[in-house]
């Protein structure tokens, strides 16, 4: 299905973007956390509303 050349290419590329996106994240944690106080809670609703659907949707058919 894919090349040997592809799938090295597919994981060395993985690898590289994940470390540059940490060392993005851990460039900029101290404006992350100035800036993006109780975010947390946005995502807890968010997650409880999906769970909240989910559970009407099972409930209910």
């Amino acid at each position: 299905m894919f090349t040997t050349g592809q799938l090295v290419f597919g994981v060395l590329f993985a690898i590289v973007f994940a470390i540059v996106i940490l060392y993005a994240y851990r460039k900029d944690l101290n404006l992350h956390k100035r800036y993006y106080k109780g975010t947390i809670w946005v995502l807890i609703a968010f997650i409880a509303f999906i769970a909240f659907i989910a559970a009407i949707k099972f409930l209910f058919v």
